[in-house]
């Protein structure tokens, strides 16, 4: 007999090599969701390959991942606000530092 070519494989073009690692983890993601619907299909499938798969899957983590993204965005927005406040401070410092100069203190002599 000759060599068997899995149809999964045959019908799938080829994909470019990643550029970063993160693509590359996506990668290997998705060959391995695909290797396990394929299990689960033909009926092959661990007992842990399926849990993981309806844990994936669940409210649950749905929820957890959806959580994880908005605690993302939080730290986003807070570390903003930080640069923010800090900015704002700047220009308060600089504007009066004008002022002083232009009633005539000269603030590299008040000590």
């Amino acid at each position: 007999m000759g060599k068997r070519i899995k149809a999964e494989s045959a019908r799938r073009p080829a994909t470019p090599p990643a550029i970063t690692p993160e693509n590359r983890e996506n990668q290997l993601i998705a060959l391995a969701y695909d290797l396990v619907e394929q299990r689960l299909r033909d009926g092959t499938a661990s007992s842990s390959e399926t849990t993981a798969i309806l844990k994936f899957g669940s409210t649950k983590a749905r929820m957890e991942k959806q959580m994880l993204e908005q605690q993302m965005e939080l730290a986003k927005a807070k570390t903003e606000s930080l640069k923010s406040a800090k900015k704002i401070e700047e220009l308060y410092s600089e504007a009066i530092d004008a002022m002083r100069h232009y009633q005539g203190y000269n603030t590299n002599d008040e000590d």
